[in-house]
């Protein structure tokens, strides 16, 4: 995996997490499960409860952006097909802004976010 290369002296650990996980069927609506194993590598030695806490802490960010991605910005209703990561990143960046003024309620204030760059559009073509 990394040995031979030059990443090989900043390892220090592999830590190898073995999960089952649900899918449902859009189609039919029943539940199936599959297992899959991934593998961390680590710049220093950890405890397996450390390593557990730190992945959990990780997919607990990840699902949260792309839950509001998804949902709020409804990311996957986009027919997007030319360039999509442009509007991907853009999306991520209003998440970022949002998520920088410490909002809690992200549709309601990029729904105000919108309607504020409407108002300075009016008032340009006004003048």
């Amino acid at each position: 995996m990394v040995a031979n290369t030059e990443w090989k002296p900043l390892i220090k650990g592999i830590v190898r997490v073995t999960r089952d996980v649900l899918h449902r069927s859009a189609k039919t609506g029943l539940w199936s499960s599959t297992s899959e194993v991934a593998y961390y590598l680590t710049g220093s030695a950890v405890s397996a409860s450390h390593a557990a806490t730190a992945i959990r802490s990780h997919w607990h960010v990840e699902n949260k952006l792309h839950y509001t991605r998804d949902v709020t910005f409804q990311e996957d209703q986009s027919r997007i097909r030319h360039n999509p990561g442009v509007f991907a990143r853009i999306r991520s960046f209003g998440y970022n802004i949002l998520r920088r003024n410490q909002t809690t309620t992200f549709s309601q204030d990029s729904y105000a976010a919108a309607l504020a760059g409407l108002d300075a559009v009016a008032k340009w073509c006004i003048s």
